[in-house]
């Protein structure tokens, strides 16, 4: 047994919950795999990570998704809470709100990396459209690109100098 593995009195809590084998090839051992996923749950490594002495990390893996799938893990929470509330130890009275953030980047939400250009805003549309030229809306807007008013074959240059 490794640190951090569960003992024999807390499995004896947890082994009842656990689904029974049906039908199929014969399961890894629920302790080991109960273990695999506890490890990587409180390290935050990788799957691929995990210890060889948990078994293959795919098996760990699966085990855990299954387990979330059918409630396995949620019958375990609310039983082991149920008794740490019989026992006195939860206090309902306490409430911890984390209130840390992590601002993400632009990339994070779908975004290019490289930032482009805004077009430039326009205030006469939010004018136009009765709201207030300073609002959030107006910032936001941007007006329908007019067709260009050069004849077919005969390009200008639509840069003008004042930006």
């Amino acid at each position: 047994m490794g640190r951090g593995d569960t003992s024999d009195a807390q499995w004896a809590l947890i082994e009842p919950l656990l689904p029974k084998q049906k039908r199929g090839g014969k399961w890894k051992d629920h302790r080991l795999m109960f273990d695999g996923i506890l490890w990587v749950l409180r390290t935050g490594a990788p799957w691929r990570d995990l210890p060889e002495r948990y078994g293959p990390w795919g098996s760990v893996y699966h085990r855990f998704n299954r387990w979330n799938k059918d409630g396995t893990l949620d019958r375990i929470l609310k039983a082991l809470r149920i008794r740490l509330d019989k026992e006195g130890y939860i206090d309902w009275d306490l409430w911890c709100v984390d209130g840390s953030n992590v601002r993400a980047a632009r990339a994070a939400a779908g975004a290019s990396k490289k930032a482009k250009g805004s077009p430039k805003t326009t205030r006469w549309v939010a004018r136009e459209a009765g709201g207030d030229q300073s609002s959030t809306w107006s910032l936001t807007v941007t007006p329908f690109p007019s067709p260009p008013s050069s004849p077919p074959g005969k390009r200008t240059n639509r840069r003008s100098s004042s930006s």
